[in-house]
């Protein structure tokens, strides 16, 4: 995995060049999909190494110390975003990678020993086809259905057809591939099912949420993106210390059942708690609704990756871990994109109804908290009214759906977390069996 690791460290530098760089949107996008090849390899092979070199009761708490890392990335990243948008220019979102990928790339090169696997490896060129295909398709339906589009219209009923057409042509190719990208028989071991869905629902939830609260409190607060996203550091907080927390309780204890079931329990909670928010509530409670959110997302988020890696045998533990992500990067595609197209078409709404005769239409899309500034204290006040109500529901209508991870995480059979690799990878860089996490990070020779 060393070179496929380095590969897309590679990639996501390159793409952060390219995105610094970009003199049009063209450019842009392009920079943007070439780091998302690079993280999405990234994601995968970051939890796979660990489970090279880790058996999964030992494993536990590196990824707790993981999911603590991505709590404090998820709220650094609105964080810079706002400082550099409003000071130094937005290019040094992607600028600020390029000597941390760098450092990452030689630690890497230098450091990372692991075993390697010498296995026959087969594109699944028509698997991989058929799942961008559909994937694609359900994503725009759930964007443009709606908004964009009516859901009769051609477009959208086109797309549909798309995605089940392709989703079917999946099936048929994965059961034929000879090294499947997501090979079937996975869904038929319990845990994997349930903690994939859970996962997905996990995915609609957070994604749902935190893709829109940076610009809810600058527009309902009125604070600037940098202070928006420091409002948000109760959440990485939350997030940091229960997945840390977890990961060596589970080491220590083998028992992990019980901690994405409170997870889940937790962010139903946190989001009633968001439902309620109004123009007037305290800034400090809202960080209190916050803190809870990123609690339950500490308890559940990485706990379901070790529940997928403890189901499998080490050698199909890459392929396991990358169908659960996958399925979880769904989820969040989805939650942002239902979010967006239900919070949008409610604040058109809104704006039509609450807005007086002469103030003229408001574009969703062009309202910003700089044009907001702009404005008279009346239509101010409307339209930060209009976008309150707009999105505060819809944290109510994620509540079923983590009702529903809740309900299927008590279904987990909690087996046993093993305290050995059973890993058959073989290689002139390791001995026959694989290294021990302390030394897989020591100087290659």
């Amino acid at each position: 995995r060393k070179p496929l690791f380095i590969g897309a460290l590679s990639l996501f530098v390159a793409g952060s060049i390219i995105g610094g760089l970009a003199p049009s949107m063209a450019w842009l996008i392009t920079g943007r999909a070439v780091q998302g090849l690079g993280g999405g390899g990234l994601m995968i092979l970051s939890q796979s190494i660990i489970a090279d070199v880790a058996p999964v009761r030992e494993r536990a708490k590196y990824m707790g110390a993981m999911g603590a890392v991505f709590g404090i990335a998820a709220v650094a990243g609105p964080v810079l975003g706002g400082w550099f948008t409003t000071g130094v220019g937005w290019r040094w979102a992607f600028w600020m990678n390029v000597p941390l990928g760098g450092l990452a790339i030689v630690l890497a090169v230098i450091y990372l020993r692991l075993p390697r696997h010498n296995l026959p490896v087969k594109l699944d060129v028509w698997g991989i086809a058929t799942m961008v295909l559909a994937v694609t398709s359900t994503i725009l339906v759930v964007s443009w259905g709606g908004t964009t589009y009516a859901w009769a219209s051609p477009v959208i009923l086109g797309l549909a057809v798309v995605a089940v057409a392709c989703g079917v042509g999946f099936v048929f190719a994965e059961r034929r591939a000879a090294e499947p990208i997501i090979p079937l028989h996975v869904f038929a071991n319990r845990n994997f099912v349930l903690s994939t869905a859970a996962g997905l629902v996990m995915g609609v939830a957070m994604f749902g949420t935190v893709s829109y609260l940076p610009t809810y409190l600058q527009m309902v607060t009125g604070v600037s993106a940098t202070a928006s996203g420091l409002m948000t550091l109760p959440m990485m907080a939350g997030i940091m210390v229960t997945a840390l927390v977890t990961g060596q309780l589970a080491s220590r204890t083998g028992r992990y059942k019980w901690m994405p079931i409170v997870g889940s329990a937790l962010l139903i909670v946190a989001l009633i708690f968001l439902s309620t928010l109004t123009v007037t509530t305290p800034v400090v409670l809202t960080m209190v609704y916050l803190f809870v959110f990123g609690t339950g997302l500490g308890f559940g988020q990485q706990i379901l990756v070790l529940i997928v890696q403890n189901a499998f045998p080490d050698r199909e533990v890459g392929t396991a871990t990358a169908a659960n992500n996958f399925f979880r990067e769904i989820g969040a595609s989805i939650g942002g994109a239902v979010v967006g197209a239900l919070f949008s078409g409610r604040l058109s709404q809104l704006l039509a109804e609450r807005l007086p005769a002469g103030a003229g239409e408001v574009s969703t899309q062009s309202l910003t908290p700089g044009l907001l500034a702009q404005l008279p204290d009346a239509l101010r006040t409307v339209i930060v009214g209009a976008y309150n109500d707009a999105l505060t529901p819809i944290f109510l209508l994620l509540v079923p759906l983590m009702a529903v991870s809740f309900v299927l995480l008590l279904f987990i059979k909690e087996d046993p977390l093993r305290a050995s690799l059973d890993d058959s990878a073989t290689g002139a860089d390791v001995p026959s069996n694989a290294p021990a996490a302390a030394d897989a990070l020591s100087p290659a020779a």
